[in-house]
């Protein structure tokens, strides 16, 4: 079991690293990735260990991305709340990507999928 959860942040790591990645394609299919791994188990010490890391990526793919790529930021976000729990850190998350959220809902030109997430 032990080698199987290593694997597992192997894997998340690598994808929190694509999120960086200059094709806007890549960046959604990390974050959905990401949203996938977060919905199924709960991973708290890898969560709390990279949430700052995290938040950044989240951060930029909200203001960089298009409607597809903003609606998976917008979920793992949500999902990364979940997995850390309410507290400070939860809080921070939220006053860090609580305005860029609020300016897209306000945003009447976003997309109607991405105001929903």
């Amino acid at each position: 079991e032990e080698a199987t959860q290593e694997d597992l942040e192997y894997k998340l790591k690598g994808f929190i690293d694509l999120t960086l990645d200059k094709s806007a394609k890549t960046r959604q299919a990390a974050l959905e990735s990401l949203k996938s791994a977060f919905s199924s188990k709960i991973l708290y010490e890898f969560v709390m260990e990279r949430r700052m890391t995290l938040t950044d990526s989240i951060e930029r793919c909200i203001k960089k991305g298009k409607s597809d790529e903003q609606c998976a930021a917008a979920g793992l976000a949500c999902l990364l709340c979940v997995q850390i729990g309410s507290g400070i850190e939860s809080e921070e998350i939220f006053k860090t990507l609580g305005p860029l959220l609020k300016k897209i809902v306000c945003d009447g030109t976003a997309s109607i999928q991405a105001r929903q997430a």
